[in-house]
This record gives C-alpha cells, sequence and structure tokens, in this order.
C-alpha cells in the first residue's frame, strides 16, 4: 500500500514568527521544492510576508478577537482544518503543545512538538503519549536538560539542526580603510546588561581604535542609553537603532558580532550573524552549542570588563585572524545548519509520525513526568 502523502499543519506562536522567520521561510521553500503542500496556523495580527511560499496555506487564529467567541474561533479552525486534511501536525514551540494536543486529539491525528529553550523545572510539559511522535530540539544543550527533568521522554527527543544559507563571501574586514562595525543584539533589561561591554568600549576609544558599535534591540533601558552613553563620553562611537527587521542586513554590515548574553533559549541572531560571515565575540552559558572557542567564536566573561576589553582588542589589532575565525564558523554551519538536513530530517519525522500512528478514540492529556 502507498505511503500516504505528506500534508502538515504548522502551528506557530507570535514569538516565534518573530524570533525564528529566517529558518521557518527556508524550511517553508523546502518543502514547496518537494512538491509539499502545507499550512501555518499563525496568530491573526502576524505578519508572515517573510516566510510566505507557494503551496502554504495561511490558517489565521483566532479569527474572532472577542474572548467570549473563542468556540466559534475554535470551529472555524477546525474547519478550516478539515478542509485542508493534514496529515502530521507540527507544533513550533512549547508554549503551543497543549493547543496542538488538543487539536491532535480534535482531528485524530499524530503530531510532533519542538521544544527550543531550556526547561528549568518538572510540571507544564503536557504531551499525549500515543499521538506525539517525536520531540525535536535545536540544540544537544535541551536535549540534555530536557531528557534529565523528563527521563520518559527519552526516545521522542530527536536533535534536529535549524538550517540556514551560509554566504559565500564573508565581510569581516574585508575593506582596508573602512571604519570597523562593532554589533551587538538583544533585550537590554537594565544598564548592568551593557556597563562593561561600554566601560570596555571607553577603553578601547581611548587606545586609540577606530570603529563604531551598533546596539540593536529592545529592553527597558532604551530610554536611557542615550543619556550613560554622554556621560561615560562615548556618543560619538556608538549607534542605537530599535530591533530591525530583516535582521540579516544589520549582521551583514558588520565586522565584529558581541554575543553579550547566556540565552535559556536557541538564538537565531548568533546563528545568522555567524552565516554571514560576521566574527563573533560572546559568553558562555544557556544553550551555548554554536559557541567553539577558536572555531567558531572568541569567548569572553561578561562580567569582566577586562576580559571584554581583551577580546575585542585581540579582534581589532589581528584582522586576518579575525577573518579566518568567521570562516572557520561559516565552514562549521555549512557542515552542521544546512537547509538541505533540515528539511530531511523534518520530512523523515513526519513520515515517521504517520506510520507510527494509528487512528484511535480520543485520548486523555498526560503530564510528562
Amino acid at each position: 500500500m502507498a505511503a500516504k502523502p505528506l500534508r502538515p499543519a504548522l502551528i506557530a506562536s507570535a514569538d516565534v514568527l518573530a524570533e525564528y522567520s529566517p529558518f521557518l521561510g527556508h524550511f517553508l521553500v523546502g518543502l514547496a521544492a518537494e512538491s509539499i503542500v502545507s499550512a501555518l496556523i499563525c496568530p491573526t495580527k502576524a505578519d508572515v510576508e517573510m516566510i510566505a511560499a507557494p503551496g502554504v496555506e495561511i490558517i489565521r487564529h483566532p479569527v474572532y478577537q472577542f474572548p467570549l467567541l473563542w468556540r466559534q474561533s475554535r470551529r472555524r479552525l477546525l474547519e478550516q482544518l478539515t478542509r485542508f486534511k493534514p496529515t502530521v501536525l507540527h507544533c513550533l514551540c512549547e508554549n503551543k503543545a497543549l493547543f496542538t494536543m488538543g487539536l491532535a486529539r480534535e482531528l485524530n491525528l499524530p503530531y510532533v512538538l519542538n521544544i527550543n529553550s531550556l526547561i528549568k523545572r518538572l510540571g507544564k510539559l503536557y504531551i499525549a503519549a500515543m499521538s506525539c511522535s517525536k520531540i525535536m530540539v535545536p540544540a544537544e544543550t535541551i536535549a540534555e536538560n530536557l531528557t534529565q527533568l523528563h527521563a520518559a521522554l527519552t526516545e521522542k527527543v530527536e536533535q534536529v539542526n535549524m538550517g540556514t544559507f551560509v554566504e559565500r563571501s564573508s565581510g569581516c574586514f574585508s575593506q582596508a580603510g573602512r571604519l570597523v562595525s562593532i554589533v551587538t543584539a538583544g533585550e537590554f533589561d537594565n544598564g548592568a546588561d551593557l556597563e562593561n561591554l561600554l566601560n570596555a568600549v571607553k577603553r578601547l576609544a581611548l587606545d586609540g581604535c577606530e570603529f563604531m558599535l551598533v546596539i540593536t534591540g529592545r529592553g527597558r533601558v532604551e530610554m536611557n542609553l542615550r543619556r550613560i552613553l554622554a556621560v561615560k563620553g562615548i556618543s560619538h562611537i556608538v549607534v542605537v537603532v530599535p530591533q530591525l527587521r530583516p535582521r540579516h542586513r544589520v549582521l551583514a554590515a558588520g565586522d565584529i558580532f558581541i554575543h553579550l548574553r547566556p540565552s535559556d533559549t536557541f538564538d537565531p541572531v548568533l546563528l545568522e550573524a555567524m552565516s554571514v560571515g560576521t566574527v563573533v565575540a560572546a559568553c558562555k552559558g544557556g544553550v551555548d552549542d554554536l559557541l567553539i572557542e577558536g572555531q567558531t567564536c572568541v569567548v569572553f566573561d561578561r562580567n569582566d570588563e577586562l576580559s571584554i576589553y581583551k577580546s575585542l582588542r585581540g579582534l581589532l589589532d589581528r584582522p586576518e585572524v579575525a577573518r579566518r575565525l568567521a570562516k572557520s564558523a561559516q565552514q562549521y554551519l555549512q557542515q552542521n545548519y544546512s537547509v538541505s538536513e533540515m528539511v530531511l530530517s523534518m520530512l523523515r519525522t513526519y513520515r515517521d509520525a504517520q506510520e507510527q500512528f494509528k487512528a484511535k478514540p480520543k485520548q486523555q492529556p498526560v503530564q510528562a513526568t
């Protein structure tokens, strides 16, 4: 008997669309290239222009924003999915896990789940034991964390690296005489997040190093940042810009990218920065699988101003070494984070989910322990 054609329905939160849209776009294009029709369930007001791809049906939910009409929105969603006829559901983040589990139960379908962050405590991870075929993670760090807290899920956990296209060339220190550009991005909630970096930057400026620091992102410190820069006397070498889309253009304009804070979530900005050929200076901690000292980055202690200074000074003083490191990081991504391998891995996961799942009576939710 011929295998049933794949028709995945992907479920994305607003956060996933905001942070992982480049990689989701690559994946949807990859599905279209394999002649696979897919659906994307996303928030009503989500901007999906950057990830639009042929053969993708956009299903917005909830259609009705008024809370009292949630039943009508749910009914509308089920009607649209019934017309689409998905064969597998793919939940793209853990905060949609319960929602996806409910849909899988009502539609009597298998599903797969992505977990992109470290889990800090037991509980709150609900899975339908029979219909959830796989739990996919983008990093070994997350896989180890998940299996330590939920040993019963070990057989379901599979690492699937996010795929990216790597630039053929690197702009890192590529033009003699051009002002060096240093970029950092993230959410900065207080002055302490930037204090050591700004002090290191001031020291570099006093040394006579010529560069421009670009700070992009969001956070509560944004309103006071210009005042802090003025007090330190570095306003002329630091540019503050809001979080920009697409990030690719901002990152590609930089020579050095600073990963300033450990993250409990797989950091897509770090992956993008390496893919465009920017040399990375970073602190370790959290989900730091991409950070391999001497191969993909230089490492500093974020709590030590002198450590940051020495890392940046080393890159500024030896641009040829910085370029080699940026190229090494690109080669690492080509070997381990290719779009084609991501698509093939996901297709295998979808097919396994379909083959292993047998239609059954509606299941009761279970909590992973």
